[in-house]
């Protein structure tokens, strides 16, 4: 009992008369009051006096300081002064003989005692005065404390003020450090990689067959602060909660027996934790997050070059070659610039012929769409509006193809099942759990969350249990798959580290932290978390962690899911607008096309021609029908020039003939 984790108030006003000096490196907090103020003038006065001039004894001194003989000493001392203000005003004061028999009071003792009560004096026990029922009313006590020098004044009492901290806080922290020096402290843990872990080598005795970022962070404190410490495994292999009677158990328990000085390890620092023991400032912030089996890759089928457009695209694709091929081949048919001689070297050709038969009309738009040439070239203006919007429907369309192609060809394609915390409470098929007996239960028990609330029904509901009872076993459950594990952070990081074929999915659904927890009132956690907060800002702390979470031998990096790292399908929102260019270039053709056999027709006499109406009609029908790729010339009348040459022209057909008359 006699600790530095005890506290211990002496109700005696005499404590500073007692001998404590083999409690004094003890640690333990010894307090009380004193009332005799032994650095008063009046103190020192009164043993010169009683000493008769001779140095006083120190068994004397003691006696003095004692609190009733201090009392009896300044109730004296308010008689005589009370006397002698009575003789100076010329009171008389007759004192009768005093018989323990009678019972006949004083006459002279009711105005003897209110004279008293307007006496102010100093006497061993600082200031003397009494209020109007004769009591001492106002008076000051010093609070002592024991330390490793002795009784030292830590405070002032008074009636009216308070307490008044009177003690150095920076010397009490001093003391605190140099009560730390050369001391053993008890460090209870739990074997976790990458926090604390047994060697290959296991024989040794002490801390060496322990290793790992929090016996470095302890290591680099005892160096700052000069104690010594031994680790010892927590018993029955817990991190520490309570019970539905209030009980604790793992390390939280220890320490509250007393069984431990500290406790250090991945242990998170929760509100109910820190009513039952005190923790220092986090040495390592985090939050939970879900440890899951990367999804195996998928194997790429026979036609996986479709993938970089969608079936609705590739429908719309072979619609629109079909389209405009059957398009351009009626097009072709009805411009009159479209029919050609068949035979130059005759000047009066029977027939024209087209060179946009239906082969040649699919041959030329699949040459364009597979950007190839082909000997099949468009004459007229219409024809030549067609090739040109065809073109550049074609441009757009197999740059976008070939984009998107690299990029499925080089992205890795991963489907997970679950993306985030919302899909995991969303499916029952994946089962999910946590540690047993960890901060991590106990937060998605205690959550008011509607999403969270939800996954602790399924995980208390599940059968078999999805609470595992180490971090191993879940990492062995996971592998195994169809299970995610929900944990801190910082230890999914260490863990796909060394685990290619496991990653974290989504973000942290809360943030806490880890602490060092020492037993309820130890005078050593302001030392402590001063102590972290120096290594932080060193840069200590992100050393020791790099140290431990990044494997020295193979390296997996993190791979995401599918849906941020794989190319996405080009849907029709993607190219729609080249479809609707390539509509309104058709429909400029179809008018230019119209405008080019009209004005071929107004060439033609009145008399060789019906309606226009009936024109476009018949020619429409002849191009629809696809009869063949002649068709009888219609001679125009003979025009004059100035050079005396009659140009002969078709009907219905290009400036390839010319007669010259002389």
């Amino acid at each position: 009992m006699m600790s530095e984790y005890h506290n211990y108030f002496i109700t005696s006003l005499d404590l500073h008369i007692v001998d404590l000096e083999e409690f004094q490196n003890v640690g333990t907090n010894i307090s009380g009051f004193q009332l005799v103020d032994e650095t008063a003038p009046e103190f020192e006065d009164a043993l010169f006096r009683l000493s008769t001039g001779l140095e006083p004894s120190t068994e004397r001194e003691k006696s003095y300081s004692k609190t009733e003989v201090a009392l009896m000493h300044d109730a004296v001392k308010v008689l005589a002064v009370t006397l002698q203000h009575l003789s100076r005003r010329g009171q008389d004061i007759d004192i009768p003989v005093v018989s323990c028999e009678t019972e006949e009071p004083w006459p002279q003792g009711h105005y003897f005692v209110n004279y008293m009560r307007t006496i102010t004096t100093r006497g061993l026990t600082g200031e003397i005065k009494f209020d109007k029922y004769g009591f001492r009313s106002d008076f000051n006590l010093k609070l002592n404390e024991l330390t490793r020098a002795g009784l030292r004044q830590a405070a002032d009492w008074n009636p009216f003020i308070g307490i008044n901290i009177t003690g150095s806080m920076s010397k009490a922290f001093a003391d605190v450090k140099a009560s730390l020096k050369n001391r053993t402290l008890v460090v209870t843990t739990l074997m976790n990689p990458p926090y604390v872990s047994l060697k290959e080598d296991n024989t040794l005795e002490g801390n060496n067959p322990y290793q790992g970022y929090c016996v470095d962070l302890i290591e680099e404190i005892s160096k700052e602060l000069g104690f010594k410490y031994k680790f010892r495994e927590v018993s029955d292999h817990t991190y520490g909660k309570k019970n539905q009677w209030g009980e604790w158990n793992g390390m939280i328990q220890e320490l509250i027996e007393g069984k431990a000085d500290l406790a250090v390890g991945d242990l998170t620092v929760t509100y109910e934790r820190e009513s039952a023991v005190d923790f220092t400032m986090p040495f390592m912030n985090l939050g939970i997050s879900i440890l899951f089996k990367k999804p195996t890759r998928k194997i790429p089928k026979l036609f996986s070059f479709l993938s970089p457009l969608s079936l609705e695209v590739w429908v719309y694709m072979v619609t629109a070659f079909l389209g405009v091929s059957l398009f351009l081949f009626i097009v072709a048919r009805f411009s009159p610039y479209e029919w050609t001689n068949p035979h130059p070297c005759d000047p009066n050709p029977d027939t024209l012929e087209n060179q946009f038969t239906l082969l040649n009309t699919l041959w030329f738009t699949v040459g364009s769409l597979l950007m190839q040439g082909c000997e099949v070239n468009p004459r007229a203006m219409s024809t030549r509006v067609v090739s040109g919007i065809w073109w550049f429907f074609t441009l757009i369309m197999v740059s976008s193809y070939t984009a998107n192609l690299a990029a499925f060809l080089t992205a890795q394609r991963l489907s997970s099942p679950i993306e985030s915390t919302e899909d995991l409470a969303k499916q029952t098929s994946i089962q999910y759990g946590c540690l047993q007996s960890g901060s991590t239960q106990e937060f998605f028990k205690e959550s008011d969350i509607p999403t969270f609330k939800r996954m602790w029904n399924f995980m208390e509901s599940a059968r078999p249990s999805v609470f595992v009872e180490s971090n191993f076993k879940a990492v062995e459950r996971v592998k195994k798959g169809n299970y995610a594990f929900l944990m801190e952070s910082t230890s999914i990081e260490y863990i796909v580290e060394r685990n290619c074929d496991l990653m974290q999915i989504g973000g942290l659904l809360d943030s806490k932290g880890y602490g060092i927890a020492t037993p309820p009132g130890s005078p050593y956690r302001t030392l402590l978390s001063s102590t972290i907060l120096k290594l932080q800002e060193s840069g200590t702390l992100q050393m020791l962690k790099q140290r431990w979470w990044k494997n020295k031998g193979k390296n997996c990096t993190l791979e995401v899911t599918s849906q941020s790292v794989s190319a996405s399908e080009l849907g029709l929102d993607n190219v729609g607008g080249v479809f609707l260019l390539l509509f309104i270039g058709l429909c400029v053709a179809c008018v230019i096309v119209i405008l080019e056999f009209i004005w071929k027709l107004r060439r033609v006499p009145l008399e060789e021609r019906e309606p226009l109406c009936m024109e476009l009609s018949n020619e429409l029908k002849f191009a629809i029908m696809c009869k063949g790729n002649t068709k009888p010339i219609r001679n125009e009348p003979v025009l004059p020039s100035n050079n005396l040459s009659l140009i002969q022209f078709s009907s219905i057909g290009n400036i390839d003939s010319k007669d010259t008359v002389s």
